[in-house]
């Protein structure tokens, strides 16, 4: 595979990355700033998403760097590999583990929605369940057939 390729999806990885670490420096603190300084009654459900968010950039992470690791791999000719599949494999454990979170975060988002009378704050929270659940399935698939493909290739290794 050309390099140009696997560079070209590794700057994406990174960028990928670069607006979550911006809104955990500089977003998530200043909506808790605006929450401390205004008196709603259900401010602990604000924090307590924002806890839940912070806690799902270190999985967020996990599976940039696996993600990157696994280009690594295409780019040393190594994209067939055991490797390969368990790169696949954490990156599936780590969107399932982001979709736990944002499942767990579901009824402080409905706290929320009552507390503003707007029913679409309850969708925003359905859409942060339904990406890293696509990402994890999605990851499911191509650890499947990676593993067929080495299998095969293992198969006719031996054959000839």
């Amino acid at each position: 595979m050309k390099r140009g390729s696997t560079l070209f999806l590794k700057l994406a990885v990174f960028l990928l990355g670069v607006p979550i670490l911006a809104l955990c420096i500089f977003g998530l603190p200043s909506l808790a700033r605006d929450v401390a300084e205004g008196d709603p009654p259900y401010d602990y459900a604000i924090y307590i998403i924002i806890v839940l968010m912070y806690i799902s950039a270190i999985p967020f992470f996990g599976a940039l760097y696996q993600a990157f690791r696994l280009l690594s791999y295409i780019d040393k000719n190594n994209a067939f590999s055991e490797l390969s599949v368990k790169a696949l494999r954490n990156i599936k454990v780590f969107a399932i583990t982001i979709t736990g979170l944002y499942v767990a975060s579901l009824p402080f988002f409905y706290i929320f929605a009552e507390l503003d009378d707007a029913p679409g704050v309850v969708l925003v929270g359905m859409a942060f369940v339904f990406a890293p659940m696509v990402v994890a399935v999605f990851a499911a698939v191509l650890q499947k057939l990676l593993k067929d493909a080495i299998d095969i290739k293992s198969e006719n290794d031996l054959t000839v």
